[in-house]
């Protein structure tokens, strides 16, 4: 592997290195896209033969959760080779002419580095365990019991139980936010941030356009072992863990989100400044300072490109009065920061079934998530199978693969549910996903949102996001513009988005009902091509329900 200290190539000016700024990344789960070779697991060669749809449906960037080597606890949240692809999905070639088909295609291509902890069965982790004095020693974070046996101190890991583990070979505790088999690596060791700084590179030079950074702020910890202090029950939130997961009981100041970190990120940004036009979007899991710690991760243009926190992932409904509330708060903590914004990934359960459930009108209702989701001032991300309107998969206790679900069962299901194949043929049992028995299983409400099913029907949820992907590019302003709110009650939402000389106002109703939105009596001109049949008279908006306008103010 080559060294992270190299020279500096020089840049090419021709190449646009803010392309991330109101990207639309779209977000493949490998495991559950495509399967081509029958085992029932989707790979990276699944993945290659449908670039050309996910290229049609208008993104400008893939991002693919870990295909790297991996013993699978955490379904390649668990690395044990951070520089191969694991058998299951594919080789390393497989990987490069994936990249080269995804360029010729004209998609960014983003990859999931997992860098805050590795397998348990990583060699790092197998040698620095061995003893408390061989050459990795210090590369995990390793601590003595109290005088009573017991772990360092009170942190808990999110996956349920504390956060250390005793390893019978040091006679020490290790630290593991998640599963015991995914030790955390320490990054007070200026050795393991060089270590994953090769391993960025490794990637980079294969040429890779970006990186998704698991568990951003949960790179550093306090030195100093201090017990989390209890959080007030008026206080708790299920943002970044589930109700019943007493992780929430906890004010998690010394055990993630620390102050440390804003110096690997300034080491992590200059490396990637090396090359043309890369760039890095950071999960920011803190239910109580989620926003703050986005924004100085993103501040200054010195750290990470971007962020995405937790605050539209929450079971919590959204509304027009958080929608305000969240991007007027961003705007104040992180002036000069930027946020990616999604509704749904691989963590959290599918938009269809958290928030559409209820509706009068469930595609209706998506529609204007979504377009409102494209609308805001930051980046996007879109999770597969979003745009096919998939609701959350009913899963059997016997099928479940996630032990986040296993352990919290049944008040939390765990991820499954979101994670079930991709659904590409309605008439097939298996959804066109594999000819194999799938890795999950393909729930039969699925197969009549499958791709063939919805393409080419300009009513389908399908379409919707093909349409409205073309509108947002053929307006600068609504990728990279400045936003402003305007004044609007109940169930609506209403803002401008200005860049150069572009200034256009966007309105969304989020309700079933119609509504209207006062604009003061000025003079409005509508835009076409979004869908949405919107209408104004005498310097008003009318919304039907699920409605949404876009125009100009003349």
């Amino acid at each position: 592997m080559q060294s992270a200290v190299k020279a500096t190539p020089k840049p090419d000016l021709a190449v646009d290195r803010d392309w991330w700024r109101g990207a639309v990344i779209y977000q493949i789960y490998p495991r559950s896209y495509q399967d081509s070779n029958g085992d029932g697991i989707g790979d990276l060669r699944g993945i290659i033969g449908r670039l050309p749809y996910i290229a049609a449906l208008g993104v400008d960037a893939i991002w693919i959760s870990p295909f790297f080597k991996s013993p699978m606890k955490d379904f390649g949240y668990d690395v044990s080779d951070y520089c191969d692809v694991d058998p299951m999905f594919g080789t390393l070639a497989d990987f490069d002419a994936l990249t080269a088909e995804a360029h010729r295609l004209g998609l960014k291509v983003m990859i999931d580095e997992v860098l805050s902890h590795t397998a348990d069965i990583h060699p790092w982790f197998k040698e620095s365990r061995s003893s408390r004095t061989n050459p990795r020693a210090d590369w995990y974070v390793w601590a003595d019991a109290k005088p009573d046996g017991t772990p360092p101190n009170n942190w808990l890991s999110i996956f349920g139980g504390s956060a250390w583990q005793w390893d019978t070979s040091r006679q020490q505790y290790y630290l593991h936010n998640f599963l015991a088999e995914q030790p955390d690596l320490n990054f007070h060791s200026r050795a393991v941030q060089d270590a994953l700084l090769d391993v960025t590179r490794f990637w980079l030079e294969r040429g890779v356009d970006g990186f998704r950074l698991d568990t951003i702020n949960f790179y550093f910890h306090s030195q100093g072992l201090e017990d989390n202090p209890p959080l007030p029950p008026e206080q708790r939130n299920d943002q970044t863990a589930p109700s019943v997961n007493p992780y929430n009981y906890q004010d998690h100041l010394y055990d993630k989100s620390r102050p440390e970190n804003l110096g690997f990120l300034e080491r992590f940004r200059a490396l990637l400044d090396e090359y043309p036009a890369t760039a890095a979007v950071g999960e920011v899991g803190d239910s109580q300072r989620g926003l703050e710690v986005v924004a100085a991760y993103t501040a200054g243009g010195k750290r990470v490109h971007m962020c995405y926190s937790f605050d539209f992932l929450a079971p919590e409904k959204i509304s027009a009065a958080k929608v305000r509330s969240v991007l007027e708060a961003f705007g104040k903590v992180a002036s000069d920061g930027w946020s990616c914004w999604a509704f749904s990934n691989h963590d959290v359960m599918r938009t269809a079934s958290r928030w559409a459930a209820g509706e009068a009108d469930r595609t209706a209702y998506l529609k204007v998530i979504s377009a409102l989701l494209m609308s805001l001032r930051g980046s996007v991300c879109i999770y597969q199978g979003e745009e096919l309107g998939l609701g959350e998969a009913e899963l059997q206790f016997e099928d479940l693969r996630d032990p986040y679900g296993i352990r919290f069962w049944p008040e939390f299901k765990g991820r499954d549910g979101c994670r079930t194949p991709m659904v590409w043929n309605g008439a097939d049992s298996n959804g066109g996903f594999s000819k194999a028995k799938p890795w999950l299983p393909v729930p039969a409400k699925h197969l009549s949102q499958a791709v063939d099913v919805q393409q080419g029907d300009n009513s389908s949820l399908l379409e919707h996001y093909r349409r409205f992907l073309a509108f947002r590019r053929l307006h600068p302003a609504l990728a990279k513009g400045e936003i402003d709110f305007i004044e609007s009650q109940g169930d609506t939402v209403a803002f401008t988005r200005r860049e150069g000389n572009e200034q256009i106002v966007c309105a969304f109703n989020l309700g079933s009902r119609p509504a209207e939105i006062d604009l003061g009596g000025r003079s409005l001109q509508p835009l076409p091509g979004h869908g949405f049949p919107g209408q104004t008279d005498a310097g008003s908006i009318h919304l039907g329900g699920y409605g949404a306008w876009f125009g100009r103010i003349d």
